[in-house]
């Protein structure tokens, strides 16, 4: 296929090398947050009473459970996607899903809390397999000129089911019918990714007499021994995983500063979210069209400054919000002039985010030998979940101290600005464009 026939980022979606694999992986991401999200409002709002247990610390074990997964199997799911073909083993997972959804759906309908937290558990030991066949595929099936747009794309995609899931989740699990609504919408969403699945095309399996080593220790060591030997591949996964450390700060506190700093109830939250997300897809999609797609590490000095600048700009601006005796609704606190500098700094917050990762993931793909392609994956994999442990250790640490929200915010942005110089090290060893 000629570089003539695809004209622009968008034009990936007109062929069958890109969208089946896009709407599989957007389905499984949105099921995954629907499935987690409704969960955690669950407990909070039922479960919790019902069954004599602290929300707030079987949330946080929840949100260990879905990641412990990636520490476990990512390794053993690099060497598998490494050794067979990928589009068998990602519809053999999505078919594995549709099960797991089936009785996902029965879990919330009898509001058994041991089965959704094992099911659970499960859904994050599929997201593990499913995770290194995404993104080693995507270099066999586009080329090098394609791999920026088509991770924009992958990221944009996966910020929006994110924030898709997360809603409904959260708005439908408890109404009347709403865990009849959860459980249908899981078991569909399964249904319609395995569907798309298969229409994947055939991904070659560049070691077939590779011998699977089963020991997860030694095979997780192994890869990330690996991926530490090769320079323009180790910096990316630190730069991707670093990106998931600062998200996940702000991520996490969205309900907290949107009470405690500026007097906004739930909805201000929420809208929080969605501006995240917006942000992230348009940094995630311009980014094509300003390396023009060439696989380079250019942009990630400038979008890791303009994060901290947005970090400043938040922390400022933070200070100069009139609150009210009550919790503000949206409407209200758009209403407050410097509501909109808010918004403003966490759109160029999360714009800047989308710029810095989306060239790492290109670079890490291009710099990896096709025979190692999705143990590297599996390595970021491991990688970003330490990363969002650490997240959470650190905001718990800062609270437990009684830390401000905003001034965490700030030490993160502060952080970030320190491991700058080590960022720009990527914008020299990782260009690609000649």
């Amino acid at each position: 296929m000629g570089i003539s026939e695809i004209k622009t980022q968008f034009g990936l979606f007109a062929t069958r090398r890109f969208l089946p694999l896009f709407l599989t992986q957007f389905l499984g991401a949105f099921n995954d947050n629907l499935f987690k999200n409704a969960l955690v409002i669950l407990i909070t709002f039922r479960l919790s009473d019902a069954y004599g247990i602290n929300a707030r610390v079987l949330i946080t074990a929840i949100a260990g459970l879905f990641i412990l997964p990636f520490f476990l199997f990512s390794a053993t799911a690099g060497q598998i996607a490494d050794k067979y073909e990928k589009s068998f083993l990602i519809r053999i997972i999505k078919f594995v899903e549709i099960v797991l959804m089936v009785f996902t759906a029965a879990a919330f309908h009898y509001m058994s809390l041991p089965w959704l937290v094992i099911l659970l558990f499960f859904m994050g030991a599929q997201s593990a397999f499913f995770g290194p066949l995404k993104f080693s595929i995507l270099p066999q099936h586009l080329r090098e000129d394609e791999l920026v747009a088509g991770n924009g794309l992958v990221s944009a995609g996966t910020y929006i089911a994110i924030l898709l899931g997360t809603m409904c989740g959260g708005l439908l699990v408890l109404y009347e019918m709403g865990r009849v609504y959860i459980g249908a919408g899981v078991v569909t969403a399964a249904v319609f990714g395995f569907i798309a699945s298969l229409f994947i095309p055939k991904a070659q399996a560049f070691m077939p007499d590779m011998k699977i080593d089963w020991n997860i220790f030694r095979s997780t060591w192994n890869i990330i021994a690996y991926v530490a030997s090769n320079g323009p591949v180790f910096h990316s996964v630190l730069g991707i995983s670093w990106f998931w450390l600062i998200g996940s700060v702000f991520l996490s506190q969205f309900p907290t500063f949107s009470k405690e700093i500026l007097g906004g109830n739930e909805e201000v939250s929420t809208f929080f979210l969605v501006v995240f997300s917006v942000g992230i897809t348009i940094g995630a999609v311009l980014c094509n069209k300003l390396l023009r797609g060439k696989v380079s590490g250019r942009l990630v000095p400038v979008s890791g400054i303009g994060v901290t600048v947005a970090i400043a700009s938040l922390y400022c601006l933070s200070f100069a919000v009139a609150r009210k005796p009550y919790l503000m609704g949206i409407a209200e606190f758009l209403k407050e002039p410097v509501s909109w500098g808010i918004i403003a700094s966490f759109l160029l917050l999360a714009a800047s985010g989308g710029i810095f990762s989306v060239p790492m993931y290109a670079i890490m793909q291009a710099s990896t030998p096709v025979e190692h392609r999705a143990r590297v994956v599996a390595c970021l994999n491991v990688t970003d979940s330490l990363g969002m442990v650490l997240a959470a250790v650190f905001v718990s640490f800062m609270l437990f101290f009684n830390v401000s929200v905003v001034n965490v915010f700030l030490v993160a942005g502060a952080a970030n600005l320190v491991v700058m110089p080590f960022m720009c090290r990527l914008a020299r060893c990782g260009q690609h464009d000649g």
